[in-house]
């Protein structure tokens, strides 16, 4: 062990690996920030379904009438929570449900398959740079999330190149230049009114000369009209794919976890107009509304593949549909 040899001889004894024994502990602290995370979304739910079920032994009918307001409440929205109830309906009147423990594990087994239904792994390049596209309305913290992310990948062992290709919004270059410095990785930009895909075609010579694992683009947030959107993201697509097959390999839309359903139809129209390939998340720890979570499965067949659960360069982490819904129904 590493502190024998600082304090003499110990009879010698198995070593495990040291990336096996921090395993554990590295998975009671993912599931202790996501947990801290849906805080407020837990206590509202949780305190629903308590009260659902205090006044009648047995979950019956009306008490599971009782319940669907307050799904809707925690904004997992109407089509999901429709969902779900048919589906609890369908299990009381076959078998019944005998108490609020059952009640819970068997939403809780609800709630996973919707995103466990939605879910598909990040498909990777075989040969770098892999493109990342950040894309979403402004306000939704794209930006900074922009930063987080390439702290993320950094701490991985991945190197990361920013591309500063907001040129719209007056300060996102800057913006994003402290968040460069903060997680120490370089920057490519251009200046304000620039063309966003010149950037991101500096930006990409720039990360196969240098032979870097990952670009990450933030893009501009604007949503004048679809169409304009649409035309911007087709150029930029084509200049991505002209210097790197394949790309842009990843397409990640920010969206603001309090926003709720008002931030659902803006998310379509990026959907459709950007090819997004899945959900960052940020401010889960800020609502009482986390199962906006659900409603983005359901609604835009999406998964949700990070969450930003505080305001640090490290509060953003990867999104695991175990331990979120382990977190939000306790």
């Amino acid at each position: 062990m590493v502190f024998s040899s600082l304090f003499g001889k110990r009879p010698a004894e198995p070593e495990q690996p040291e990336s096996a024994a921090s395993e554990p502990e590295q998975k009671r602290g993912f599931f202790d920030r996501m947990r801290q995370a849906v805080t407020r979304t837990r206590e509202s739910l949780s305190e629903s379904i308590s009260s659902v079920i205090a006044l009648t032994r047995e979950v019956d009918q009306a008490s599971l009438d009782a319940l669907e307001p307050r799904l809707l409440a925690a904004d997992i929205g109407s089509a999901t929570t429709a969902i779900i109830m048919e589906n609890l309906r369908q299990r009381a009147l076959r078998t019944g449900i005998e108490s609020g423990a059952q009640l819970k594990q068997i939403l809780k087994t609800e709630l996973r398959q919707i995103l466990d239904g939605v879910a598909r792994p990040i498909q990777h390049p075989s040969t770098p740079p892999e493109v990342v596209l950040m894309v979403g309305v402004n306000g939704t913290g794209k930006t900074t999330t922009t930063g987080k992310l390439a702290n993320l990948y950094k701490s991985q062992g991945r190197s990361v190149l920013l591309c500063a290709a907001d040129t719209f919004r007056a300060a996102a270059i800057e913006q994003l230049e402290v968040w460069a410095q903060r997680s120490d990785v370089p920057l490519i930009k251009t200046k304000q009114g620039g063309d966003p895909s010149a950037a991101l075609y500096d930006a990409l010579a720039a990360a196969k000369s240098r032979s870097t694992n990952v670009m990450i683009a933030d893009t501009a947030g604007r949503l004048h009209t679809k169409t304009d959107l649409m035309k911007e993201l087709d150029k930029m697509r084509r200049t991505a794919e002209k210097l790197v097959p394949g790309a842009p390999h990843q397409t990640f839309l920010v969206m603001d976890a309090t926003t709720g359903q008002n931030g659902l139809q803006q998310a379509r129209l990026f959907t459709e107009a950007a090819r997004v390939t899945g959900i960052v998340l940020t401010k889960l720890d800020g609502t009482a509304k986390g199962g906006i979570v659900l409603a983005i499965a359901t609604e835009l067949k999406l998964p949700v593949l990070y969450a930003g659960i505080g305001e640090k360069i490290d509060d953003l982490i990867p999104f695991d549909s175990a331990a979120f819904i382990d977190s939000l129904v306790d």
